[in-house]
C-alpha cells in the first residue's frame, strides 16, 4: 500500500509510521511527505529517513483554491492508495476531497463526532467529560466528519491539563493509526 503523508507540525504520528515501516511491522510504502509550510519537524523526520518531501506553502498562493489545486496535483503525482493527514492543520478543498474520495485518512484527538475542530482536547476538558480519546476516520468536506475507521478511549484524570491529556491521547492515537494502516494494507 502506497501513502502520501501530510504534516504541519512535529510529525510524531508520522515518526511512528516511519519506525513501523522501517522495522518491517507495517507493509506500507511512504511515497512522500508533504507540508503546508517550510521547516516542519515532520518534513525533517521524513528527510532524515530518506523519504521524498515536498512543501506546498499556503503563503505562496494568492487564494485557497489555487493552493488546494497545487496540493492536489502534488499528491496525485505520487499515485497513492491513501493520503494520510498526520497533524496536517489545513482544511483541504473539494477538489482534493474529490481526488482522494474515501482515501484521505485523518486522526483527531477526541471521540468523534464529539469535539471536532482544532481544539478537541481543550473542548473535552472544558465540557467536563470523564472519557475522551482519539479517532481515525476518512476525511470528507466537513470538519472532522466522514466515516469513522477506529476509535480508542482515554480516561480523563482529575489533575489533567490540556497538555497532559493530549500527550496520553497522542500515545493511543499513534497505536490506533498503525492498527488502521495495517488493516488497510492487509486489504490492499
Amino acid at each position: 500500500m502506497r501513502i502520501v503523508a501530510l504534516v504541519s507540525g512535529t510529525g510524531s504520528n508520522l515518526q511512528a509510521v516511519i519506525d513501523a515501516v522501517a522495522a518491517g511491522e507495517l507493509d506500507v510504502e511512504i511515497a512522500a511527505v508533504g507540508a503546508d509550510r517550510e521547516a516542519t519537524g515532520g518534513v525533517e523526520r521524513a528527510a532524515a529517513a530518506g523519504i521524498e518531501t515536498f512543501v506546498v506553502n499556503f503563503k505562496d498562493y494568492p487564494d485557497r483554491a489555487e493552493w488546494n489545486h497545487a496540493l492536489t496535483q502534488q499528491c496525485l503525482s505520487y499515485a497513492p492508495d491513501y493520503v494520510l493527514s498526520s497533524g496536517f492543520m489545513r482544511i483541504v478543498g473539494q477538489e482534493f476531497i474529490d481526488a482522494f474520495d474515501g482515501t484521505y485518512i485523518n486522526t483527531h484527538p477526541a471521540l468523534l463526532p464529539a469535539f471536532p475542530g482544532a481544539h478537541g482536547v481543550r473542548d473535552a476538558l472544558a465540557y467536563g467529560v470523564k472519557v475522551t480519546g482519539c479517532t481515525v476516520h476518512i476525511a470528507d468536506a466537513g470538519v472532522d466528519t466522514g466515516p469513522i475507521l477506529a476509535q480508542r478511549a482515554v480516561a480523563v484524570r482529575e489533575d489533567d491539563t490540556e497538555e497532559t491529556l493530549h500527550e496520553r491521547i497522542k500515545v493511543e492515537e499513534r497505536e490506533l493509526l498503525l492498527e488502521v494502516l495495517a488493516g488497510l494494507s492487509a486489504e490492499a
